[in-house]
């Protein structure tokens, strides 16, 4: 069928807080990224949370050393930025899902 508003279909998933968290604690191998800029994750972030800022140049260097077996959970403030690096994770191997919301959503 055609395409005709051009949206590309997305190789993660957008999961709410629970589910998130859910996933996350029970994935075998699992990896919980802070995609935020270094200041707004010195401000607070979830706990066990590494902090690889999308918008760096150390980004994309990163993931060419990131382990592809686990799974990665991504936040950032809103789950705009955690969305771009998931559809950039995703293209490049790694299974990722995005906490839509972002940190806020992270169940208290």
């Amino acid at each position: 069928m055609f395409n005709i508003f051009g949206s590309k279909p997305k190789n993660y998933e957008n999961l709410d807080g629970t589910t998130f968290r859910t996933r996350y604690q029970s994935a075998a191998k699992a990896e919980l990224l802070d995609v935020r800029t270094a200041d707004e994750f010195a401000g607070g972030s979830i706990k066990g949370a590494k902090n690889l800022d999308v918008s760096s140049s150390q980004f994309q260097q990163a993931l060419k050393t990131m382990d592809k077996d686990k799974e990665y959970f991504v936040f950032c403030r809103s789950g705009n930025r955690s969305g771009s690096a998931c559809d950039i994770m995703s293209k490049e191997g790694f299974k990722a899902h995005n906490l839509a919301g972002g940190i806020g959503a992270w169940p208290r």
